[in-house]
């Protein structure tokens, strides 16, 4: 093999925990690079251009982009920063040759800045390590590398790997320099220095035959399914034949009608491109991630790509409430079941299985966040369905349970520890280390995802909404005991109609309201929480009765507290195991699996 390396390009990942400043910072070196000319793209995150993303403030979906600089071409991919998509942040790595880490001035490095360079370091990548948003009042830098040169030595670093080199940036600000001294620095050339420095060109053999590993798959409205790669071996032609073998090693030949490369934000056709490069092809029908496209003769298939495991599942179906149909543009099985297939195509981590019945599919993530994305994806897009509560997935090894676990760490003011901790216990957490610095405990424990299923919410209403909580997927361990959950009782809408004021204030007294006045309601529809655990049935739709007597007393206000806010995540994390919630693109309402309360009654029984 005549492997060589290519001098004229780099393939760089940019990886971080969530809101570090990987998106903001790729803005950043866009601009610097004049890859856009016009005033109107300045401060906005460009590469988050997923409406929801944009919303969330969270990059999902990873993206390319590459930028020429000194005469090197720099091809630049944007990860996720949430472990909930670690499927895409561990297939990046087949692309690129080494990462920007970005680690918080302030923060240092958090459990998903973990996950995400334990993906790295494993690929053998060399990490340039930038610390970020220095230009915080309370930033600590010194602090800030000596726990990240930690965190390199626990995840098993090579000593090349371990010998780092260190730049500081305020992203937003579009600045870098080698020292932590803001003044001294003018914009961000340091850091495109550094990646041409410090970072190989991508190796390759150009006579040996082609091979393009799969990594990402997008669609075109005009050219249909892209597949994104980089050419490992060879050279690929625009308009030549290629053989694409799949997962179960089934070869069939394609031709490519389409070839591009990254330039700025947008690709560009180009005759060819050799090995080094990262490309997208159309013109491959049913290509998927982690196959492999080759040369139509000498080709050989590359290793597939591993996705980890699904921990999380949930039961979407279709819409069965008395109001299905209204609000939604699809809301058939047919609908929902082409809605899902189209989504395994574009995310590996996912799966989806058949449920009972022909209306109901089981669909498994890697968390709680990645299937509620999913599910407000299709709302957005005029999908209407019904899910069921998460719950983990759990696996049998050697006639042992095992259940996924995770690791937590939680920021909270140091008077709300007593009640975290307490919760974490209950939810057999169990406490591995506790920092107290300047008011703020750090708190880390190990817990079984099912502990944490539906705590969220409660956490941040403990903690008065100061409370940060991140987590991380440690792996499957042998089960642990029951978790006692707190139940909730449910005030069930016993009436088809409109909510009144007056029945909602007298309501109020016995519990929190989802809804105010003039909303539509059915039979088993969830109007409320309950002050006590256990279900109750009322009558939303009263109405006050007038009578033809004036008097002083019949005319006192009635004040009606503003109902709770239920978002997507806060419904999920209140959904009982009888409960379902119903998604249309108007509205969420939780309601019982079973309306009629007669059934409910008996199934109880039984």
């Amino acid at each position: 093999m005549n492997k060589h390396i290519r001098d004229d390009i780099r393939n760089i990942a940019i990886i971080a925990h969530v809101d570090h400043g990987k998106t903001t910072l790729v803005d950043a070196l866009l601009k610097q690079s004049n890859t856009f000319r016009d005033a109107d793209a300045a401060g906005t995150t460009i590469m988050d251009s997923n409406e929801l993303e944009r919303e969330r403030g969270i990059t999902i979906f990873s993206k390319n982009a590459s930028i020429e600089w000194k005469g090197k071409k720099i091809n630049i991919v944007d990860t996720p920063g949430h472990a909930d998509f670690g499927g895409e942040v561990e297939r990046i790595m087949n692309l690129v040759d080494g990462c920007l880490l970005l680690v918080d001035a302030k923060e240092g490095p958090m459990p998903q800045t973990k996950f995400v360079l334990k993906k790295a370091l494993e690929a053998g990548h060399r990490v340039i390590l930038v610390i970020n948003k220095i230009d915080k009042k309370d930033a600590r830098p010194a602090w800030v590398l000596d726990k990240t040169f930690d965190l390199f030595i626990d995840l098993g670093a090579t000593d090349e790997q371990a010998h780092f080199p260190v730049l500081y940036a305020s992203a937003i600000n579009g600045i870098a320099g080698t020292q932590p001294d803001i003044n001294s620095m003018k914009d961000i050339d340091p850091l495109l220095d550094a990646v041409v420095e410090y970072i190989s060109g991508p190796e390759g053999d150009v006579q040996a035959p082609l091979q393009v590993p799969v990594v990402n798959i997008f669609y075109d409205n005009y050219k249909g399914r892209i597949a994104v790669g980089r050419v490992v071996n060879g050279v690929i032609k625009q308009g030549t034949q290629i053989k694409h073998i799949d997962r179960q090693g089934v070869e069939k030949l394609s031709r490519i009608a389409s070839l591009q490369v990254y330039a700025g934000l947008g690709r560009k056709e180009v005759p060819e491109a050799s090995a080094g490069e990262i490309v997208a092809i159309a013109g491959i029908e049913n290509v998927q991630i982690g196959e492999s496209l080759v040369d139509p003769v000498e080709g050989k298939a590359l290793p597939l790509l591993t996705i980890e495991e699904p921990t999380v599942k949930m039961t979407f179906g279709t819409n069965t409430s008395p109001f299905s149909g209204n609000e939604g543009e699809f809301s058939t099985a047919r609908h929902l079941k082409e809605r899902l297939e189209k989504e395994l195509l574009n995310d590996v981590a996912l799966k989806i299985d058949k449920g009972e019945g022909d209306s109901q599919f089981i669909v498994s993530g890697r968390g709680e966040l990645h299937l509620a994305i999913l599910i407000e994806k299709m709302r957005r897009e005029g999908y209407e369905l019904q899910v069921s509560r998460p719950q983990v997935i759990f696996k049998q090894e050697n006639g042992v349970t095992m259940e996924p676990f995770e690791a937590v760490s939680i920021e909270c003011p140091e008077g709300f520890t007593g009640v975290v901790i307490e919760k974490m216990g209950k939810r057999r957490g169990e406490m591995k280390d506790m920092l107290v610095e300047n008011g703020t405990a750090f708190i880390e424990f190990e817990i079984p995802t099912r502990g944490l299923i539906g705590y969220r919410n409660e956490f941040l209403t403990d903690t008065k909404g100061q409370g940060i909580l991140n987590t991380f997927l440690l792996g499957y361990r042998e089960k642990a005991g029951e978790i006692i959950s707190g139940s909730h009782g449910a005030m069930i809408s016993m009436e088809n109609g409109t909510t009144m004021g007056y029945s909602l204030a007298t309501l109020q007294q016995r519990g929190e309201m989802f809804i105010g006045p003039g909303v539509e309601v059915y039979v088993g529809m969830v109007i409320g929480e309950n002050s006590r655990p256990e279900d109750m049935e009322v009558n939303p739709c009263k109405e006050k009765k007038l009578s033809n007597m004036r008097s002083k007393g019949d005319g006192a206000s009635v004040v009606f507290q503003p109902p709770r806010e239920m978002t997507l995540e806060i419904s999920l994390e209140f959904l009982g195991d009888d409960e379902l919630l119903e998604v249309t693109p108007k509205s969420l309402r939780i309601r019982k699996a079973t309306l009629d309360s007669v059934k409910r009654k008996r199934e109880n029984i039984k």
